[in-house]
């Protein structure tokens, strides 16, 4: 009762919000990298918020069902098809034994997400199901997935209500470039103000080196006052790392627990889906804001996602149709 993986494709890993506790004895958090997908994927099935998902990057897996259940796909399109039909995107879709879920590449975004009504059972290592790739730690053997890997499910569950109501109009990544609001500092102070208006003002391209661990861009040099060089600290989700080559680095949910370079900002929480959603050769652009308007952006944010379970919990037109015309149906029999 279980996936079988028929193929891996790139870079295939279980993940769920992450590790946390443990990165002051040196394990990153690790977890997804569009925790807005990982939440809405989870939200369309009624899964708990935390529940582990698989999250595919650029070329997606090829999936066999050993038995029935109800699954998600969201962030980027990977093209899905089910037994070669294509398939929906954030819709509630029902699989049944023997069905097929086939991936091919990122047609939008660069990341994808797969939720399960029958939670994959995968053990809980340091309070999470998430794999860490640099330590081959949590997930399926600590590693992405690989052809004739099977994974089971936990629970049986094959029945949602409101089933029909279950998908969401949505296509978020169809672009080239995005504008990523960010906090300045902590380091800031070490930047001169030429280079901060640099950072601000100037267009920067995602290049190659782009992965779980952080995205490093290309662009103008943003000059220090001195150095750039600190006493390493903690390193936050988002951070904005500016080495000696004066390039910026984002650091992603593999990084490392702490490092030695100035960072001159970190990217708001909403806007990081934007971020890792990108390809290389994608453009960057900053834009400064304070703490309490990111804190009111992550507000907001939830309450969309509290829109959106509404939205799904409602009945769907095509059942309140039917339900009229069969009270129809009864009446004209009574007379």
């Amino acid at each position: 009762m279980g996936i079988r993986i028929l193929k891996g494709g790139m870079m295939t890993t279980v993940q769920d919000l992450g590790r946390y506790g443990y990165q002051s004895q040196g394990f990153s958090v690790a977890g997804v990298m569009d925790v807005r997908s990982f939440k809405i994927a989870n939200l369309l099935l009624d899964n708990p918020e935390n529940e582990a998902v698989l999250e595919i990057t650029l070329i997606g897996p090829t999936l066999e069902f050993t038995s029935a259940t109800i699954i998600a796909i969201t962030g980027g399109d990977f093209q899905p098809t089910i037994n070669g039909e294509p398939a929906p995107m954030y819709t509630a879709l029902y699989m049944n034994k023997g069905d097929v879920l086939k991936f091919g590449s990122a047609r939008t975004g660069s990341r994808g997400y797969i939720a399960f009504s029958s939670y994959l059972d995968i053990p809980v290592v340091m309070g999470s199901r998430c794999t860490n790739l640099k330590s081959g730690l949590g997930g399926f053997k600590g590693r992405k997935l690989e052809a004739d890997d099977y994974i089971g499910f936990r629970i049986k569950r094959r029945y949602l209500p409101f089933f029909l109501s279950r998908k969401l109009d949505m296509d978020e990544f169809d672009q080239t470039e995005a504008t990523l609001q960010v906090v300045m500092g902590p380091q800031d102070g070490m930047f001169s103000k030429q280079g901060i208006q640099t950072f601000l003002g100037s267009e920067y391209t995602v290049t190659n080196e782009f992965d779980r661990m952080g995205c490093r861009l290309e662009g103008p040099f943003i000059a220090p006052k001195k150095t750039s060089d600190i006493i390493s600290d903690g390193i936050a989700f988002g951070a904005i790392q500016v080495p000696s080559h004066g390039k910026p680095i984002i650091l992603l949910a593999d990084r490392q627990t702490t490092g030695g370079y100035g960072k001159i900002a970190t990217v708001a929480s909403v806007d990081i889906p934007k971020l890792v959603q990108r390809k290389t050769d994608d453009k960057i652009h900053f834009k400064a804001i304070t703490v309490q308007e990111a804190q009111a952006l992550y507000v907001e944010e939830m309450k969309e996602l509290d829109g959106l379970r509404k939205i799904i919990h409602q009945p769907c037109k095509e059942v309140l149709d039917c339900r009229l015309v069969a009270k129809r149906l009864r009446k004209l029999f009574e007379e």
